[in-house]
């Protein structure tokens, strides 16, 4: 397994998304749309991807 840390290539905003299917080792489009999904029903994605953001090392 990977460690949890935000990729390089393959981001398209911070990279928290594919550092965590990395991570997991699955395809990154259902995290995006899970987070997406979570953002527009709960609103709480935003604070935690934002968070994610800060404390997941980059790949380098």
């Amino acid at each position: 397994m990977h460690r949890l840390v935000r990729p390089v290539k393959g981001r398209m905003i911070a990279g928290v998304c594919q550092g965590i299917a990395d991570r997991f080792g699955c395809s990154v489009v259902p995290v995006r749309v899970l987070t997406v999904g979570a953002t527009v029903f709960f609103g709480i994605s935003i604070l935690l991807y934002l968070v994610l953001w800060i404390l997941m090392p980059d790949e380098r």
